[in-house]
């Protein structure tokens, strides 16, 4: 199977608003501490571990 790296969400602008709105409020400490808590829901969610090496891959290169 292969990540889907093309754009795949119905509202990407109301996804970005929201995760954003996620961490008002958070310090610096907070804020990677959610980023890292929802990195391993949605892994869990996804469950493929080649799709995640790929995501990881493509997420170093920027």
């Amino acid at each position: 199977m292969k990540l889907i790296d093309t754009p795949n969400l119905p509202d990407p602008d109301g996804f970005y608003e929201e995760l954003l709105d996620a961490h008002k409020g958070l310090s610096a400490t907070e804020t990677a501490a959610l980023n890292a808590q929802l990195v391993l829901i949605l892994a869990n969610h996804i469950g493929d571990r080649e799709i995640l090496s790929q995501a990881i891959a493509l997420a170093r290169q920027g």
